[in-house]
């Protein structure tokens, strides 16, 4: 395969950034999107240049890092697969692919596609954790939960925090991360401590951290590789409202 690579090249968040042109050539269709730009930077590295920095770990589906925009969209044009599991067969032979960072006010660009989401790190840090006591495991049938309330706490807890609903949302909010980390942990009843006081701290860090308001498009549910459900907003929304209405 052929492809012509539009890339935006930016030094740091204080510089100004521009789409930069790149060729490649004899590419395998099977490559996966990371390894084409593995072979891209090779090819810099070689010719002296300086390589194409981004964003990427374990390229199974897990950790979230290898989140840009493809053409626009975020991870890009697969529904419900990661940068790092889109493969090249999904584009054409001599296609022109535009690649960009994720683009919010809460992810500043440290250089070229690579963004930082340690604001996502600070809203987890706020509440995103439960006070147990160690020690011998309970037997777990003295722990009745149902079927379907584990399903939808396992299901809210697939998100890997990669950042494509904030990328996606045209306010850029953070509301279908933040939801999807309080309610895997507020369905299940080891949360029954924390469960006033961490949907007020992880919402209001949140609104700390500059993340746009959530008005509902749901547009982050489509791009979200892992298909969390906005419904989390909708829970996190009661959880919020529950908590001040208790509190008081």
């Amino acid at each position: 395969m052929k492809l012509h690579l539009k890339i935006r090249r930016q030094e740091n968040k204080n510089t100004t950034g521009k789409l930069v042109d790149y060729t490649l050539e004899n590419l395998n269709p099977h490559m996966s999107f990371l390894e084409m730009l593995d072979t891209l930077n090779e090819k810099l590295i070689l010719a002296n240049d300086i390589p194409v920095e981004f964003d990427h770990d374990c390229r199974e589906e897990i950790c979230g890092q290898c989140g840009m925009m493809i053409n626009g969209i975020a991870h890009g044009p697969l529904k419900n697969t990661t940068t790092c599991q889109l493969h090249l067969r999904s584009f054409r032979d001599g296609e022109v692919i535009f690649i960009e960072p994720y683009r919010s006010e809460a992810f500043p660009i440290k250089k070229d596609l690579e963004v930082d989401r340690s604001a996502f790190d600070r809203i987890i840090s706020s509440g995103g954790y439960v006070f147990i006591n160690t020690g011998q495991a309970p037997e777990a049938l003295t722990i009745p939960v149902t079927h379907q309330v584990t399903e939808a706490a396992f299901d809210a807890a697939a998100c890997i925090g990669c950042g494509a609903c904030v990328a996606t949302c045209k306010n850029g909010s953070s509301a279908l991360f933040t939801s999807a980390k309080i309610n895997h942990m507020v369905l299940l009843p080891q949360d029954k401590e924390e469960r006033l006081t961490r949907v007020i701290d992880m919402v209001n860090q949140m609104d700390e951290e500059l993340f746009g308001h959530c008005t509902n498009t749901e547009a982050c549910e489509v791009e979200c590789p892992q298909g969390i459900s906005v419904l989390n907003i909708a829970r996190m929304n009661y959880e919020y409202n529950r908590a001040h209405f208790l509190k008081k």
